[in-house]
């Protein structure tokens, strides 16, 4: 085996190993996503049932803009 050979397996290795640690970083950030959304959710959900029991209308005429 040539030197050129053996040093294009090398290069081939460690650009391998660091697509291989850019996708677990990935995975590691859509679990922590994944868990912010289910928060999220649950938040929702609790203060829903806090404002079912506002009147008809209430925060209709809200003005948001900016």
């Amino acid at each position: 085996m040539d030197s050129v050979s053996i040093a294009t397996g090398l290069i081939a290795a460690q650009a391998s190993f660091k697509a291989d640690a850019l996708a677990a970083k990935f995975l590691q950030q859509n679990a922590a996503s994944d868990r912010a959304v289910a928060d999220l959710v649950q938040a929702a959900s609790t203060q829903s049932d806090k404002l079912a029991n506002l009147a008809a209308g209430i925060g209709g005429n809200l003005d948001v803009t900016v």
